[in-house]
């Protein structure tokens, strides 16, 4: 992963909004029989995880300022998004009520 500090000064997320760069592991698995298992196999075609690079300062509600539940460094489960390209790198900008889980 590049240095995070570098992508959240290129980009800052808006309101409930974060960066997330997805995990795009290429890596196929072998079981112990030596089966080649291809990574689509294991694939959730209904999430993503990624991790998240930058966020937004929150969500105002009655005038209040709500921050987020998510940071800077969380590996989260997330679905839809926009695909933006930064550089040579594919990130999606998400609200956070998109975001499914935080892996702990």
């Amino acid at each position: 992963m590049k240095n995070i500090s570098n992508i959240s000064s290129k980009i800052k997320p808006l309101y409930d909004r974060v960066l997330i760069k997805e995990d795009t592991e290429t890596k196929e698995k072998k079981t112990s029989s030596g089966i080649i298992i291809p990574i689509t196999v294991n694939e959730d075609k209904g999430s993503k995880k990624g991790e998240i690079v930058a966020v937004g300062d929150g969500k105002i509600e009655e005038g209040k300022l709500i921050k987020l539940s998510v940071e800077i460094g969380d590996e989260v489960l997330f679905q839809w998004g926009d695909k933006i390209r930064i550089g040579d790198d594919e990130y999606y900008i998400v609200r956070e009520s998109e975001i499914l889980a935080i892996i702990k």
